[in-house]
């Protein structure tokens, strides 16, 4: 996914990852009694942080990783009618696994 929009510093766009909508017997979950997936998909990093040197330090992360993060991290945004969350890199707790 391309999307027009570049964070800054340290921090991370991300989309989340929609989870199943029904469980594993069938039952169909309700909006609003699903909670919002903590687990999404690194879409653009910003260039990393400075340290006292001036020295720049990338981020850990990358375009395309899958990471989880907290519950209330970052801040929702929609862009070109999609829904991403933008936040700092240490509101993610890792990444998973391929």
């Amino acid at each position: 996914m391309t999307v027009k929009f570049k964070p800054l510093h340290d921090r991370v766009l991300v989309k989340r990852i929609e989870s199943e909508e029904k469980t594993k017997s069938g039952i169909i979950i309700p909006d609003t009694a699903k909670e919002k997936p903590q687990e999404g998909e690194v879409i653009a990093v910003g260039s990393g942080t400075r340290g006292e040197s001036g020295a720049l330090h990338p981020l850990d992360v990358k375009a395309g990783d899958r990471v989880l993060f907290g519950k209330w991290s970052g801040t929702e945004i929609k862009i070109d009618g999609h829904d991403f969350i933008v936040m700092k890199e240490s509101d993610i707790m890792g990444i998973l696994a391929h």
